[in-house]
């Protein structure tokens, strides 16, 4: 039987035969997944350990952060946030009723020129001229009234005087009454703040013993709030000496009647005040 099976292989052509030469080239279905397994490992990482370019979970997979003991991590800032704005919060409640800017230094405005030793000592002549008519104002306060008694005025009687001081102007009307005075439709002590200027202003009536028995509507206007006070001392005694002609001595004695006419000069074209020119320069 060896015999013919050997003589039958002899006698058949010679060539590939298309079953054996598909069964030759390829691999056996138990020696293929040996090999797919053994191409990563000389080629780099292997196919399903690459995540596809589409998949939206790969690319979350890599951008995870890194753990909480290799880096440092970026929760605990937005942690500490909200007690960052309760703290802010509680502050701007606490601070709520402070006036903004009430803990900064007041700043010291220099003067644009430093001033030489003349003009000090002229400031500090007038301060010093100003103290003293002051305290000679509040002085003559506290003498005696006039000798004589306070004429009665009649229920419609109305006396109207006008005083003057550099450039302000008062118009003083008397009237019977208690002693209440106001001035441009306020009250004296409102309209003048410093003792000063309110007992200039009442000086006339205190000393000729109306302060109780007129009251006062003043209309005033121009100059500064001292001019002012000396224009209504100026016409009030102007209208008292209507009331009662023989106050006019003793008013005139102690300088109420006196109108005092220094308004200031006005400036002149080229100059840069009423006299001063600028300074020359020759080149």
């Amino acid at each position: 039987m060896a015999d013919e099976e050997r003589q039958d292989a002899e006698q058949q052509p010679q060539g590939n035969d298309p079953a054996e030469e598909g069964t030759q080239g390829e691999a056996p279905a138990e020696e293929r997944p040996a090999a797919e397994d053994e191409a990563p490992a000389a080629g780099g990482t292997p196919a399903e350990a690459q995540p596809p370019a589409d998949d939206p979970t790969a690319e979350e997979a890599l951008t995870e952060d890194p753990p909480a003991g290799d880096a440092p991590s970026e929760e605990q800032p937005a942690a500490a946030a909200p007690e960052a704005k309760d703290d802010k919060a509680g502050a701007k409640g606490e601070r709520k009723d402070v006036v903004p800017g009430a803990e900064l230094d007041p700043i010291a405005i220099e003067s644009e020129k430093p001033m030489d030793a003349e003009e000090r000592a002229r400031r500090e002549a007038e301060e010093e001229e100003r103290a003293r008519r002051e305290a000679a104002v509040l002085a003559d306060d506290e003498d005696q009234p006039l000798a004589q008694p306070a004429a009665k005025l009649s229920g419609d009687a109305r006396h109207i005087a006008t005083g003057k001081r550099k450039s302000s102007v008062a118009r003083v009307m008397l009237t019977p009454g208690s002693g209440s005075i106001q001035v441009n439709k306020r009250s004296l002590e409102e309209y003048f703040p410093r003792l000063y200027l309110q007992t200039v202003a009442r000086q006339p009536l205190v000393q000729s013993g109306y302060e109780g028995n007129v009251d006062v509507r003043i209309n005033v206007h121009g100059g500064g709030i001292s001019g002012q006070a000396a224009a209504v001392r100026h016409g009030i005694a102007r209208a008292l000496c209507e009331v009662d002609p023989a106050l006019r001595p003793e008013l005139k004695r102690r300088g109420m009647l006196t109108r005092d006419a220094r308004v200031k000069e006005r400036r002149k074209a080229g100059l840069k005040k009423a006299r001063k020119r600028p300074q020359f320069s020759k080149r």
